[in-house]
């Protein structure tokens, strides 16, 4: 059997389902399981080198999170993504955007705003050595702080219901070619808009970043079934 998922240390503060369901959920983001991939408890299991119970706990919260899919009396595979599941939760991830955008030109304070600054010098940095992974580590961190200038927190509380499936969807995105650097200039331009209290622009950046967002992601997601 080949192994491609690494050992995990049992060193964890979280609960050990918890930190297979990381591990596994990262094996999906960047491709290590592939869409339709069947997933065996006992084969998981033994290249994390944990028992069954975990991994079987970590699936159940996988598939809540959409990232698997079980299938009755075949098995359990790794969620295909679908143009319908692409469009509804940008849908909805677009319009909570461009009103969490809204409510931080009101509401943001200046330390906020220094905050994205940085972020997104710390992109460009990273975006020139090539660290995909801390980019999108970086890039949700950046949103983050949006969210948290709205000051409305069941804003925050509905967007983080969405969190893990779009974590899938930006880091697939981002691997595309010239996508990061495109994301940086249209970072730049909201915090610009947002630092210039005008609400109507950085609506406006804000809507078109989640659309730009979605056309790579289609555009990836074509390229790949007909490679």
């Amino acid at each position: 059997m080949e192994r491609r998922l690494v050992p995990i240390k049992l060193d964890s503060y979280k609960p050990l389902r918890e930190v297979v369901a990381e591990t596994l959920r990262e094996a999906i983001v960047n491709g290590t399981l592939s869409p339709g991939e069947r997933l065996m408890e006992i084969q998981l299991a033994e290249e994390l080198g944990v028992s069954r119970t975990p991994v079987r706990e970590a699936i159940r919260k996988l598939e809540l999170e959409g990232f698997v899919v079980m299938i009755p009396r075949r098995g359990t595979y790794v969620a295909d993504l679908s143009i319908k599941d692409i469009n509804e939760v940008f849908e909805i991830r677009t319009a909570l955007d461009v009103l969490a955008a809204g409510l931080a030109v009101e509401r943001i304070t200046e330390d906020e705003l220094e905050q994205l600054e940085r972020l997104l010098v710390e992109i460009s940095d990273l975006t020139e050595q090539g660290d995909a992974d801390k980019i999108v580590e970086v890039d949700g961190q950046f949103h983050d702080i949006l969210y948290r200038a709205s000051r409305n927190d069941r804003l925050v509380g509905i967007i983080n219901n969405l969190r893990e499936q779009f974590t899938r969807f930006r880091s697939i995105s981002m691997q595309y070619p010239g996508r990061i650097q495109k994301t940086v200039e249209e970072h730049r331009r909201l915090v610009e808009a947002i630092a210039g209290r005008d609400l109507e622009l950085a609506q406006q950046i804000a809507r078109e970043h989640m659309e730009n967002s979605e056309q790579t992601l289609l555009q990836d997601l074509n390229e790949r079934r007909h490679a």
